[in-house]
């Protein structure tokens, strides 16, 4: 679009002129006319604020336009995102304000339905804690027993998106701000490419089933390869995906016509073929091989932190999981509990709709159990769904998350409008696409500055919260401190809706009746 606008202006400007020299003598009435939406998308064109208005200069200022028309309230209105899930316009209008350092005060006080089933709010303190006072930057340290380079990470860090399914472009960004900010950047499961490393901010760098980037060219795990990615100074951590919220049991797939030469070599697979990642890992077959697999990546990656990611299914593998961690003594440094609501950018309907554990449920059940069988004080909890804000932080915590990641909110900050267009290869916002001529209107430098502010801000607006309940650190939340509506007269706490396990209180035989039967089919020799 940028570079047919070039050429039309000329061609119209020169037209009109030579039409209107020799047929009309008021001839630069009308190119003067012509000349001011021209003289706009020039305009457009080289700045580099919004991505939007320089691919598509003139008739990108519509977005903003149609956005002023509209009825003010229309924001709080509740809209359908990227796969098809509801998600609140105030929560999507506060990244944008907070990525671009806007003010995100609301007029008029909460716009929520406060009687709806479904709400939520969290209980405050008559003495709250001074702003000043609390920690600004929290941080967790990731690393147990076996763990030689633990990892101090921020409580909020980037999600897995791979490149591929983002362009070069966004990479950059996100990485650049991540090391603005001094947070961690997923790599996803598509590899480390040269724009995860250009700007040196913290990667964990994720494996799937496809071993982007550990592979040998047949598809198989090679341990000769992952060393070499594994000591990179910039991998910090190394996460196992078994599965994701948008797709579990699926795999990846990675469109022909995103997976041009560059990323082919990265990935080790044919340039312009569809790849599909297994659904299933090859490398391992069993809970206790998962373990010792786990095992090796730590050896071979000189004791980096390794955990990893999976949607809750069948609640009985996960418990095997943890049989199997109890029975070798050995544990990851980290599991990253994903939910079945969250995004991709393409994947069948009925498993983004209908496939895994919602992400409160699984967070709740990965806690309990790890609590249950006593091997919490092993593992950080990573979760991952949906958080978009400081309350969406502190409430995954009160289920158990040590710390969060989030992806389609760093997105967002990136400038991603939401297009639904993320599988076409035709983003106009040139965050999830491989054309190059819409890539070029994503400006890195700018947007690094808006992902960095994005998560300082809402990693401040959590520590604003807490202080506000009368806490300074997030080990103080518990599942009592969220309510939620269940019905129009009753509402619950976290504590009620999800009852929280005793330490070691699995092993002691004290086993909830939801959980007797998975507890009892978990084994760690099988899935």
């Amino acid at each position: 679009m940028r570079t047919k606008f070039v050429f039309a202006s000329i061609l119209i400007v020169i037209s009109l002129g030579l039409a209107g020299y020799y047929f009309w003598t008021g001839w630069w009435y009308i190119l003067g006319i012509v000349l001011i939406p021209i003289t706009i998308g020039y305009v457009d064109f080289f700045q580099k604020k919004h991505t939007l208005m320089r691919n598509f200069p003139v008739f990108g200022r519509l977005r903003w336009v149609m956005e002023a028309l509209r009825p003010k309230m229309y924001q709080y209105f509740i809209e359908s995102d990227t796969d098809g899930m509801p998600i609140n316009r105030i929560d999507r209008s506060t990244v944008y304000q907070r990525a671009k350092k806007e003010t995100d005060t609301m007029p008029f006080g909460t716009q929520n339905d406060v009687y709806k089933e479904g709400y939520e709010w969290m209980m405050h303190s008559i003495k709250p804690k001074e702003f000043d006072s609390i920690n600004q930057n929290p941080r967790i340290l990731i690393g147990n027993k076996d763990c030689l380079q633990p990892y101090s990470a921020s409580i909020m860090n980037i999600s897995a998106m791979s490149f591929g399914a983002l362009s070069t472009a966004a990479i950059e960004a996100l990485n650049a701000g991540a090391k603005l900010g001094d947070f961690a950047h997923n790599t996803g499961e598509g590899g480390i490419s040269s724009y995860h490393l250009k700007n040196g901010g913290d990667l964990i760098w994720q494996i799937g089933t496809g071993y982007f980037g550990a592979r040998d060219m047949d598809g198989n795990f090679s341990i000769d390869t992952f060393r070499k990615n594994a000591h990179l100074p910039q991998v910090k951590m190394i996460e196992i995906k078994l599965s994701q919220g948008a797709k579990p049991g699926h795999g990846g797939i990675l469109p022909a016509k995103k997976n041009t030469e560059e990323i082919a070599a990265i990935r080790h697979v044919k340039p312009f073929t569809t790849v599909y990642s297994p659904p299933y890992h090859s490398a391992f077959s069993t809970p206790k091989e998962l373990i010792q697999f786990i095992q090796l990546l730590r050896k071979e990656s000189g004791g980096k932190p390794i955990g990893f990611k999976l949607c809750i299914g069948k609640k009985s593998e996960f418990i095997a999981i943890c049989k199997a961690m109890i029975e070798l003594d050995t544990y990851p440094d980290f599991i990253t509990v994903d939910g079945g609501e969250g995004g991709t950018g393409a994947a069948p309907q009925e498993f983004s709709n209908y496939v895994g554990a919602p992400f409160l449920d699984a967070l709740a059940f990965v806690d309990n159990m790890l609590t249950g069988f006593n091997i919490r004080q092993h593992i950080k909890v990573i979760g991952s769904g949906k958080i978009l804000t400081g309350f969406s932080i502190v409430r995954a915590m009160a289920l158990g998350a040590d710390a969060v990641n989030c992806a389609r909110a760093m997105m967002l900050a990136l400038g991603c409008i939401q297009a639904l267009e993320c599988n076409t290869n035709t983003c106009p916002t040139g965050v999830a696409t491989q054309n190059p001529q819409l890539v070029a209107g994503l400006n890195v430098n700018h947007k690094k500055v808006r992902v960095a502010n994005f998560h300082n801000e809402t990693v401040k607006a959590y520590a604003e919260l807490i202080g506000a309940a009368g806490m300074d650190h997030g080990d103080q939340i518990t599942r009592n401190l969220i309510y939620r509506r269940v019905f129009l007269y009753e509402s619950r706490t976290y504590e009620e809706i999800f009852p929280s396990l005793e330490p070691g209180s699995l092993l002691k035989g004290n086993i909830p009746e939801k959980y007797v039967v998975d507890v009892k089919n978990a084994d760690a020799n099988q899935w």
